[in-house]
């Protein structure tokens, strides 16, 4: 883009391209702004997003009354690793992977690439999937020799459907509180996206103390959503269950971690929420705790938030989620960008900004969904 940008300058000064004037400066100026929106298109992403966030914690009065908190015990769980995983473990960064019992090739994939990932950047990272129960007893049966010979799956007690996502998160909220205080950082992630956790850790280095007790939502925000109403979608959310013409801001659920206090703020908040029927989607709901326990969530450009950002493998090493990879894409992607030598500053700057640039593009054109 930068490139056409000056070659549509010179064939417009022709032989008096030599000759000052407003035409050359102002085809100059028009390049050095594109060069720099390029260079720095996160940083201008980020500003705009969050001047467009509401940062008023309104009060959702009638959304989330407030119940009794119950506690969260093993016997809850039909499979999970020892309640001690996390105590021995001493992770500074847990991720839960939302994943369906029948994605084992998606499981495995993440294990043979960013799940497998122990340290980043001298700390301790730990790698968990999330799945409830299969409606096929010998899918079952897999998974539990999967959990047996692994010891990385948590499952709760709900059947394991699409409107059950709400109650996946629920009990993936439950288990981090109970069994993984200690962690710093949980990230929860779908089982089809290309994960980074030393981008993360850089970024949350960069970005803010990693050991402040600050409350953290941090992901793509979606901003101003209104509800979908339509009864026979399958994000159908009447207006029974959630009154207000909008959302408040939230994070998409594909990808997003929470600081150790946001976690435990939000989870109780969850704890206390009626489900109506049907749910609310998953990453809605967890606005609607986070903005109930007084958790703002914070926008990360490096956070896809779903289909559209194509390869650049420097890009990637930037990019800390980037949804809607297939297994076989995340293991050929997680090799190029991390087997070879680390991408220069300019060359990240870059390749982000034509990632960027391309899924802008894209999604204008209808061609894919946005970032």
């Amino acid at each position: 883009m930068v490139g056409r940008g000056l070659w549509v300058c010179k064939i417009r000064l022709g032989k008096r391209g030599t000759r000052l004037g407003v035409a050359p400066l102002l085809c100059a100026s028009v390049s050095g702004a594109a060069l720099l929106a390029l260079l720095f298109v996160d940083l201008i992403e980020s500003w705009v997003t969050s001047m467009s966030m509401n940062a008023a914690l309104e009060p959702q009065v009638g959304v989330l009354p407030p119940q009794s908190v119950p506690p969260t015990r093993p016997e809850e769980f039909l499979l999970m690793p020892s309640p001690l995983v996390c105590q021995r473990a001493k992770p500074h960064l847990i991720t839960m992977v939302i994943s369906a019992p029948a994605n084992q090739r998606a499981r495995q994939a993440i294990r043979d690439t960013w799940g497998g990932v122990v340290e980043a950047g001298g700390l301790r990272v730990m790698t968990l999937f999330m799945v409830g129960v299969a409606s096929d007893p010998g899918l079952s049966k897999l998974l539990i020799e999967e959990a047996r010979e692994r010891g990385d799956v948590v499952q709760g007690r709900f059947l394991d459907t699409y409107s059950n996502l709400t109650l996946k998160t629920l009990s993936m909220l439950g288990w981090a509180r109970r069994f993984c205080p200690q962690a710093h950082f949980t990230a929860k992630v779908d089982d089809d996206v290309l994960f980074n956790p030393s981008a993360l850790l850089h970024f949350l280095n960069k970005s803010r103390n990693p050991y402040e007790q600050e409350d953290l939502y941090l992901g793509r925000v979606h901003l101003k959503v209104a509800p979908d109403r339509d009864p026979d979608s399958k994000h159908y959310h009447p207006p029974g269950a959630y009154p207000p013409s909008v959302y408040p801001d939230y994070c998409s659920g594909t990808a997003y971690v929470l600081s150790r206090s946001a976690l435990l703020k939000i989870s109780l908040a969850a704890s206390a929420l009626p489900l109506s029927a049907p749910l609310p989607p998953e990453d809605v709901f967890v606005g609607l705790c986070a903005r109930v326990a007084g958790v703002l969530p914070s926008h990360c450009p490096f956070f896809s938030g779903g289909p559209g950002v194509p390869y650049g493998r420097c890009c990637y090493q930037a990019m800390v989620a980037v949804h809607h990879i297939s297994p076989g894409e995340m293991t050929r992607y997680w090799a190029e960008s991390h087997s070879s030598q680390r991408c220069s500053w300019l060359s990240v700057r870059v390749s982000l900004g034509v990632c960027k640039v391309r899924a802008m593009l894209g999604t204008a054109l209808g061609l894919e969904q946005g970032l």
